[in-house]
């Protein structure tokens, strides 16, 4: 549930809290008053794109939080969205993405505006909406459908790539073995290169290298080398050893000088004796060296980029090798696949066939109790040809919708009105109610085009559906609000020469007075004696 919404620097609004309960909470207002910006605002944070233009003029940053009970707990999402269009997202004071942050609050709000209506008009849509109301078997079968889809789609490429392989094997042939030849006339190992470069000072620099590493090796141990004076020195300082712990440590350090000279000694004359003088050496190695950077710069840039070409290269050689059994065998993989898609194809027309009848008298009774009263709905279900099935299923669903006594049935798109396009999808939400679990509803302007008698069953509908779920109405009508369970008044004031939206709840008789300005545009006594009497009226349903 959606227990409280901060909004500051968005659009017209500068700062407004606006506190919600369960039930049915409207948000009235005259037009223009940033009701709209509102259920923007929750938009934003469901993970609806945000831009610069959003942030209102002469704010550095537009802030939206939304404070929601999520299974007993209370969680705390921000959106801050800077002047440059920068986004930044945090969930009780964590950084998180857009994304996380939709796929938090996308199970709990469920936001209906004029972009679902128009969604409703689309056929794309309408199968989706079949299928919820059909519950667990569609979803099954829709499951099975979809992995079936998948693995048709990943044979079918399997299939075309190796079609077009075949139809050139010669010409990728031809270049897939210079590639492994060319590779093959080096044949470098893993990490040649590294080794090549780290021997390389050795051989360039030999003669050098070894000449400072022997005269050193005699500068140590040659005679009258440091290792010599050490060894005298600690021949003298053993004579006194024991008569002073400080003499005593003096002694210990030249011990360990010592040992440590006699290491360094040796090490010397291993590396002296170890340095290849051999010009040869030298050439073979920047030769190899020079081999293995060319194929880098064909194949790399590294040298495990270059083995990893050869292993591909061999392995594709393999392929076009296996020819045209290979070619038949993924294509009896691709007709094992189309089968299992055709069977899968076939329980989820079952499935929907199951529930066609029951949704349509569903949704024709829900739409007739939102004063249409001779609506009737049917669905136009049409199985596609095999090969242009799509993810959706392998049928086009279409609503076909009637308002009137002998006309008969046709596409909701091409006759429903604003008014009849928003009851239908109310009507949806009532049908799909039980298989829809989404704790938040919010509906802006679902009563567009509306009024009288229609605008009453609307809010009935709404009262009804928030009786299981909190339900947030961006409404014009009195009708529609006076079966709120708390009403929200959007409105503009003056502040500091300048235009602010603000917000307030109202009760009591400030509720009336706003219920009667809904229906007359003033206050005056008989519109508020008119408000107390659809208020009164209201409350009887």
């Amino acid at each position: 549930m959606l227990l409280e919404l901060h909004v500051r620097d968005l659009a017209l609004v500068e700062d407004t809290w606006v506190e919600f309960g369960p039930g049915l909470t409207v948000l009235t207002g005259e037009t223009g008053a940033g009701k709209t910006v509102l259920v923007g605002a929750l938009k934003l944070l469901l993970g609806e794109r945000a831009d610069a233009t959003l942030v209102r003029a002469g704010a550095g940053e537009a802030v939206v939080e939304g404070r929601f009970e999520v299974d007993g707990q209370e969680i705390l999402v921000r959106r801050r969205v800077s002047a440059e269009g920068r986004s930044r997202c945090t969930v009780d004071g964590e950084m998180a993405t857009v994304g996380a942050l939709a796929e938090l609050l996308g199970p709990l709000v469920d936001l209906h505006g004029q972009h679902d209506h128009q969604a409703l008009l689309s056929p794309g849509s309408h199968a989706g909406y079949l299928d919820r109301f059909a519950g667990e078997p569609a979803w099954r079968a829709l499951s099975e459908y979809h992995e079936a889809y998948a693995a048709l789609k990943t044979t079918d490429a399997e299939v075309e790539s190796l079609e077009a392989a075949l139809a050139d094997r010669e010409r990728q042939a031809d270049y897939l073995s210079f590639q492994v030849k060319d590779i093959d006339a080096v044949a470098p190992r893993v990490g040649e290169d590294a080794e090549l470069e780290a021997l390389l000072p050795r051989l360039r620099f030999g003669e050098r290298l070894t000449t400072a590493s022997a005269a050193a090796y005699q500068a140590l141990r040659g005679e009258s080398g440091a290792a010599d004076g050490l060894s005298e020195s600690l021949t003298v300082l053993s004579l006194a050893t024991g008569l002073d712990p400080a003499f005593d440590d003096l002694r210990e350090e030249a011990l360990r000088l010592s040992e440590s000279v006699e290491s360094l000694a040796g090490r010397l004359r291993e590396y002296a004796e170890g340095v290849d003088h051999d010009p040869r050496a030298l050439e073979d190695a920047e030769s190899r060296l020079a081999g293995i950077g060319a194929l880098k710069r064909k194949f790399g840039p590294s040298l495990d980029d270059v083995l990893r070409t050869r292993a591909e290269a061999e392995q594709r050689l393999s392929a076009l090798d296996a020819g045209e059994e290979g070619l038949a065998e993924a294509r009896r993989r691709r007709e094992t696949a189309a089968t299992a898609l055709r069977g899968a194809g076939d329980s989820l027309i079952l499935v929907r066939s199951s529930v066609t009848d029951g949704f349509e008298a569903a949704l024709t009774a829900e739409a007739r109790d939102l004063a249409l009263p001779k609506a009737v709905f049917s669905l136009q279900r049409v199985e596609l040809p095999f090969g242009t099935w799509g993810e959706d299923g392998p049928e086009r669903v279409e609503f076909l919708f009637s308002a009137s006594t002998g006309d008969p049935p046709r596409p909701l798109a091409k006759i429903a009105s604003g008014g009849e396009v928003s009851r239908v999808m109310l009507a949806l939400k009532g049908v799909l109610g039980a298989a829809d679990a989404t704790p938040v509803l919010v509906f802006d302007e679902v009563d567009a085009g509306i009024g009288g008698a229609t605008a009453i069953a609307v809010g009935e509908r709404l009262a009804l559906l928030a009786a299981t779920r909190q339900v947030l109405v961006v409404t014009h009508l009195a009708q529609v609000a006076s079966f709120a369970d708390r009403q929200v008044v959007v409105f503009k004031t003056e502040e500091e020469s300048r235009s602010v939206t603000r917000t307030r709840e109202v009760d009591g008789e400030q509720r009336v007075a706003e219920i009667a300005r809904m229906l007359s545009g003033d206050v005056s006594e008989v519109s508020i004696a008119h408000a107390r009497e659809l208020m009164e009226r209201m409350s009887s349903y």
